[in-house]
């Protein structure tokens, strides 16, 4: 996988500590969304789908480093939206990394070029660029002729700045397993850190509802994707044992606390991708959240959900629990048996 080693043993280290203590539930990752505006409309997201009043509003610095004190996770993605419409997002990013937090900032990079002098690269400051396949199939996803193009460019120039950068593919009905392999076949050309990669979600917001994979057709998709994968050398930017999920090896049930999200108005119950009301603290989305009332075979918002903000923690928690069940899936592959 291609976490960094410090990177992996800090998040190791406080997975245990919270084991050791006996803690039933607690975040990895804080989903921190400082506004939901975006330049992009695409067709697979239900972000946008606010009034102008909302999309207006944003979440002061100081709101954003209060949410990440309060939660405690190691390590913050801050998606939107898209946040370098934030005006003060590098002065955010430069108090989270001040707390000693891993920030993983997810962007469309249309502004990379105006807004890179404004950040400093660190091993705690990861841009991860949005990316759904190759020139036409991605432009054709965000509704934006001319986006892949500007996107591969914002990432030939973050890495010839020294930023580390990730990329993020959402996969959708109408991706090919042949199509994935030639985007991560290009993406590896651009020595990119590490892949991320997950089926879509079937936002009620979203325009278009026709494009969404169910569990089994998501299953047959990665197994496919991660066979033609053999001998190729992608690097993903995930446990093995959510790659093997995804491939359908192994069950996991959600862990929705495992990432949570806070934004303009709280923070979300249960999770980044289901909106049913918002906690005023931390402590009251923890404690007061009805967590058994979700997850596959409970909500049916959540049956044919395998993203890997609810199911990646599971599967993080399994590897540090059974090391060696994360080891032999390393080393044969995921969707191998």
């Amino acid at each position: 996988m291609a976490v960094p080693a410090v990177q992996a043993r800090r998040i190791g280290a406080y997975i245990i500590r919270n084991l050791l203590g006996r803690q039933l539930r607690f975040p990895l990752v804080l989903m921190l969304e400082p506004l939901f505006q975006c330049n992009f409309r695409c067709k697979g997201c239900g972000k946008v789908a606010h009034p102008p009043e909302v999309l207006n509003r944003m979440l002061t610095v100081q709101q954003c480093l209060d949410a990440a004190e309060e939660c405690g996770a190691p390590v913050v993605s801050i998606p939107g939206g898209e946040p370098l419409l934030h005006p003060d997002i590098p002065e955010v990013v430069r108090g989270l990394v001040a707390q000693g937090r891993f920030v993983y900032l997810c962007t469309n990079a249309q502004l990379v070029e105006q807004r890179i002098h404004e950040f400093n690269p660190s091993p705690f400051l990861t841009f991860n660029v949005h990316l759904d396949g190759l020139r036409e199939q991605h432009d054709e996803s965000v509704s934006h002729p001319g986006a892949f193009d500007k996107a591969v460019a914002a990432i030939r120039l973050l890495r010839t700045r020294g930023f580390r950068v990730t990329t993020n593919s959402t996969f959708f009905d109408g991706h090919s397993p042949h199509d994935a392999a030639r985007l991560f076949d290009f993406l590896s050309t651009l020595d990119v850190e590490g892949l991320t990669i997950s089926p879509g979600f079937s936002y009620e917001a979203a325009p278009v509802q026709d494009r969404f994979l169910g569990r089994e057709r998501t299953r047959q998709l990665f197994r496919e994707i991660f066979r033609l994968g053999k001998g190729r050398g992608w690097r993903f930017n995930h446990s093995s044992l959510y790659l093997d999920f995804l491939a359908g090896n192994r069950e996991y049930g959600c862990t929705p606390w495992g990432n949570p999200t806070y934004n303009i108005f709280g923070w979300q119950r249960p999770c980044y991708l289901l909106d049913d009301g918002y906690a005023e603290s931390f402590r009251e989305l923890m404690e007061e959240t009805e967590w058994e009332r979700y997850g596959s075979g409970r909500d049916p918002r959540c049956a044919d959900c395998m993203v890997h903000c609810g199911y990646e923690p599971s599967a993080v928690l399994d590897t540090v629990r059974h090391p060696l069940r994360g080891l032999a899936v390393a080393l044969r592959g995921p969707g191998g048996r």
